[in-house]
């Protein structure tokens, strides 16, 4: 299963999330993505999620191969054609001047979702632009976008299925945006990625931080003595499967998935796939809170903990 690359998720308290696609969306909706809460905070019930061992190449489930097709409607109405606010001013700057996109370059978007690349990227010069998702409909919102330049074309399909046919080795550079935490077959898709490259091809990486954004397992704590805001984590060693509620309230029983996993088991599965990781820039926050009692240590708190991180890697 592949997820639009385009998500985002808010920090939540008690049952939500942490910012990755869903959630991102939800804050979105509510203009509270990512908001330092107001100390102090709240008892935190913990909650699990499901140990996530998904072998790589396995097919999943038929109500999962769609990606996110169930909440594509609702979640191209919060992001649209140019993203999110985190998108335009934290997400693609970094990705964009990551990837440092040249003229005449072929690249190749995995879970590309309703298309948030392809604009910054044809204004760069590129020969070619292909879009890689799961989600029929998310790429319906793309083709009716961009679908008439003749140098953008889109494919449905798994981006964690073996030996992907979209996976053609002719590809100057591939971009995931977004996504890493949403497909759960994370060495099937990076084998996937570094297939799709020409040698010494480039692939860039956007996702949740793995260390301090964990739906569930990571939330803003309040320490009154010394007057900081800090981050509290109640677990990260542990791979997991988090359900997320897309709809919270209104009873529709939606779904997505976060897939957790540690830094490590994600390098090395870059590694196994054949790419290098080669830079790696952790991206914090543009918010900043009202000013009030707790504004500095907001602010502070928010310059030292970051939301994404960005990875640049190399095929071998």
């Amino acid at each position: 299963m592949s997820s639009p690359s385009q998500g985002l998720s808010a920090a939540c308290t008690g049952g939500g999330v942490e910012p990755c696609k869903a959630t991102l969306a939800r804050s979105i909706l509510s203009g509270l993505s990512f908001a330092m809460p107001p100390p102090p905070r709240r008892p935190f019930q913990p909650q699990k999620g499901r140990n996530s061992s998904q072998p790589p190449g396995k097919k999943l489930p038929s109500n999962k191969d769609r990606g996110w097709d169930p909440v594509a409607s609702w979640y191209d109405k919060l992001v649209g054609e140019s993203g999110s606010d985190y998108h335009q001013n934290v997400i693609l700057p970094a990705a964009l001047q990551m990837l440092a996109a040249q003229p005449g370059e072929s690249i190749i978007d995995i879970c590309c979702g309703q298309g948030v690349l392809v604009k910054p990227l044809l204004e760069v010069g590129i020969r070619a632009f292909k879009g890689v998702d799961a989600s029929p409909r998310l790429l319906e919102s793309a083709k009716a976008r961009h679908g008439c330049d003749p140098r953008v074309s889109f494919i449905v399909a798994d981006a964690c299925q073996t030996n992907a046919s979209w996976a053609s080795g002719n590809h100057d550079a591939a971009t995931c945006i977004m996504a890493v935490h949403d497909v759960p077959d994370i060495v099937g898709m990076f084998l996937n990625i570094a297939r799709a490259l020409t040698p010494a091809g480039r692939a860039i990486f956007v996702f949740m931080h793995p260390c301090f954004r964990i739906p569930r397992k990571t939330h803003w704590g309040w320490d009154a003595d010394q007057k900081i805001q800090y981050r509290r984590l109640d677990g990260y060693s542990t791979a997991l499967e988090i359900p997320i509620t897309t709809h919270p309230g209104k009873g529709t029983g939606e779904q997505t998935h976060f897939y957790h996993r540690p830094l490590a088991k994600l390098l090395t599965a870059i590694g196994k796939s054949g790419l290098g990781v080669v830079a790696c820039e952790e991206l914090y926050s543009h918010r900043r809170s009202q000013a009030g009692p707790f504004s500095k240590a907001e602010h502070r708190a928010a310059e030292e903990f970051p939301l994404f991180i960005a990875l640049k890697a190399v095929k071998s």
